[in-house]
């Protein structure tokens, strides 16, 4: 049975700028930036994100508005299509990418799991919103009439130079009430935070022009429609019967907000990003260099040189095969749910992350390839290559991408043992 989410609008929709754009031309815009972004990249190193020059122009393509509700001004395109987009930005500078990646991906999340009010209040009048959300409970709420008094401070808030908001989790201080215990997912506007000088030059390996400040929020009153408790994972298979409040808003399944395995994805379109990147700066090697155990010949023409880049072409590719998947098999989990209210289990949702992990790892994998074979010259600062290999580095690292520690609760989820994991409990 094909069940209607629909529900009224309460007032009219926020006009999008460019009602006739396509993903075509997002990705064409895209491109178009890359030799920009390229020239840049030593300056947005240093600044710790990209130029303001550059947040104009993704402004004015449209880039933080993919996955954000048409309702509000935005393109409501699908999750394949903004990671796309993010693989050609990243094409051009990784960590910009990155920056730009988790600032424009959290409006699909307030467009899922925040109330109407909420959401008709954070897009505001003309839909311009960009934050990025940093999940853990890093900050404490107390109750007050209304809402909350929110204080706190959250690193690695990737995609804040250019915020409008802030999301973020944060424990309950009030021993005893209905309002006592567990956390909240909270916003805030710009106002109401400080971005920490605390990211760029070499402050960190890689991805240093992410815009991964950290932001401290001071005695913030936080409105009780503004705080959320988000079931990450659908480990309640029943409260997905009604759907999310994105669900019956936009009429659009996709705002189930099951964020698990799409949550990964926006870390891993920057990766493979950096491996097209890698691949590119890879090609202006190869006819300009000669081979050591033959020096009549180019590298475009020995084995040796051929095989890293032909090796990195097919995982670079298999790389983006797989993400672009994982984003098409959570739709197809959101248009069952549709369909006949099937739930999207907490297997689903670990698979899917553990997916898109595999495509993560087959792009980092694909840039040490061509580093190592790339001999000594790119180790230099300021070579590119060296950059791409210090921001895949970064993603090895984030927690997230742990590949073998995630294994366990898959398979404990696979077999029907309780998975034991709380890391983003509600």
């Amino acid at each position: 049975m094909n069940l209607d989410l629909s529900t009224a609008a309460t007032s009219a929709p926020i006009p999008v700028p460019e009602p006739g754009l396509t993903p075509d031309q997002l990705f064409d815009r895209a491109i178009a930036l890359r030799p920009k972004l390229r020239q840049q990249q030593d300056d947005a190193e240093e600044r710790g994100c990209y130029a303001p020059d550059i947040h104009q122009a993704f402004l004015q393509a449209g880039f933080y508005r993919i996955t954000q509700p048409r309702l509000f001004g935005g393109y409501e395109f699908d999750l394949a299509t903004f990671y796309r987009l993010i693989v050609e930005v990243s094409r051009g500078h990784p960590a910009a990418g990155w920056c730009l990646s988790l600032g424009a991906s959290h409006a699909y999340v307030v467009g899922s799991h925040w109330p109407a009010q909420a959401q008709r209040e954070l897009f505001g009048a003309d839909g311009h919103f960009i934050a990025p959300h940093r999940p853990a409970t890093m900050g404490t709420l107390r109750p007050v009439a209304g809402g909350y008094i929110l204080n706190g401070q959250w690193n690695y808030c990737s995609g804040i130079p250019y915020a409008t908001h802030l999301l973020c989790g944060a424990l309950l201080d009030a021993p005893s009430g209905p309002r006592s215990g567990g956390a909240r997912q909270v916003v805030v506007p710009r106002a109401a935070f400080q971005v920490l000088d605390d990211w760029g030059g070499d402050r960190t390996l890689g991805m240093r022009a992410s815009g991964s400040n950290s932001a401290r929020v001071t005695d913030a009153f936080v409105p009780d429609h503004m705080a959320v408790r988000l079931d990450w994972m659908a480990a309640r298979p029943d409260g997905m019967e009604h759907g999310t409040p994105g669900t019956r808003l936009h009429a659009n399944p996709m705002y189930l907000g099951r964020m698990m395995g799409p949550y990964h994805c926006s870390l891993v379109a920057p990766v493979v990003g950096a491996a097209w990147a890698a691949l590119d700066e890879f090609e202006t090697l190869m006819p300009a260099n000669r081979s050591l155990a033959d020096p009549s010949l180019p590298w475009a023409d020995h084995p040796d040189y051929l095989r890293p880049f032909g090796q990195a072409l097919a995982m670079t590719e298999a790389a983006e095969t797989i993400l672009l998947g994982v984003a098409q098999r959570y739709m197809d989990y959101c248009r069952r749910w549709q369909r006949d209210r099937t739930p999207i289990s907490v297997e689903d949702n670990l698979r899917l992350w553990a997916l898109a992990q595999q495509a993560g790892g087959l792009g980092r994998q694909a840039v040490e390839l061509l580093f190592q074979n790339a001999l000594s010259a790119p180790t230099r600062k300021a070579s590119r290559l060296q950059r791409y290999f210090r921001d895949v580095a970064m993603y090895n690292s984030h927690v997230s991408a742990q590949q073998l520690n995630h294994a366990t609760y898959v398979a404990r989820a696979h077999f029907g043992r309780p998975t034991g994991f709380r890391g983003l409990a509600p």
